[in-house]
């Protein structure tokens, strides 16, 4: 009997699509229903559900960064291949090309019955494919890269247009006390989300800022700083080796400091000799 997991903050509209589902495909067994990205990504990781249907716009994480913590956790020792995810979104035509480049399918809110079916058509073709053969099913990798190109199309997680452009930030203004700290961004080894704040590491030391990575990093050069898990930025010239380990985790030291960085599965493909 195929699962299911729903990750919608609007108790109405998670009812209706859970009635909708039990209508239009019965024996799906919906075990979660939840109503934020960070509940979402525990209780994959914990139930490993066939399929996801995560709300892009949900408080705090957004269902695009749930499904990539869920990708970047997916646990190594299981059988269980990765859950075939379905984005609701209430996005424009911008966002659903996005999405439909992607091997993920959506359906738009308010949810219709018969675009409903047509997912969940799709959804037990490829569940039986996968059944069919183990070799059908999508590779985590392809998951990764298929999620990499949701996320490069730029700011599609939070508000379906792209990030707006404009000038690079060349100083963090770093509150302690009643005093700003000016710190040069040439002078910052990464940043590392840390609850409401981030960690801004220097060769130094560090300082907190209250910000989210989610909008600090549209204002770095991407060019000098990379995202290598999704809560950790580095800027790559401060990078002294990526070591790769038997399970291909890497792992990488800094210059000028003790701190080791773990680069998460989503950006492993960064680090590749020339």
């Amino acid at each position: 009997m195929p699962t299911a997991l729903i990750a919608e903050d609007e108790p109405l509209l998670a009812a209706n699509l859970q009635a909708e589902l039990k209508q239009l495909w019965p024996e799906l067994r919906i075990v979660a229903t939840v109503s934020h990205g960070e509940a979402a990504v525990q209780q994959s990781l914990e139930l490993q559900p066939d399929l996801l249907f995560l709300d892009i716009r949900m408080p705090g994480m957004t269902g695009l960064e749930a499904a990539q913590a869920i990708a970047e956790d997916w646990p190594d020792n299981t059988d269980k291949p990765f859950p075939l995810i379905v984005f609701v979104t209430a996005y424009d035509q911008y966002a659903l090309q996005a999405f439909e480049r992607a091997a993920v399918d959506y359906v738009l809110k308010p949810v219709l019955p018969d675009r409903l079916a047509q997912t969940c058509a799709r959804l037990q073709a490829a569940l039986k494919q996968r059944e069919q053969s183990q070799a059908a099913a999508p590779s985590l990798d392809d998951v990764m890269h298929q999620l990499r190109g949701l996320v490069a199309q730029g700011g599609v997680g939070t508000s379906g247009a792209p990030a707006a452009s404009g000038a690079t930030l060349k100083v963090i203004q770093a509150g302690v006390g009643n005093a700003i700290h000016m710190v040069p961004v040439d002078e910052v080894l990464y940043f590392e989300a840390a609850d409401k704040y981030v960690r801004v590491i220097t060769t130094e030391r560090e300082h907190l800022i209250r910000t989210s990575l989610r909008e600090l990093q549209p204002q770095l050069d991407a060019n000098r700083f990379w995202q290598i898990h999704r809560g950790t930025i580095v800027r790559c010239d401060a990078i002294v080796t990526a070591l790769r380990d038997e399970a291909g985790k890497v792992t990488l030291t800094l210059r000028g400091h003790g701190d080791k960085l773990v680069v998460s599965r989503m950006y492993a493909h960064l680090f590749k000799a020339m």
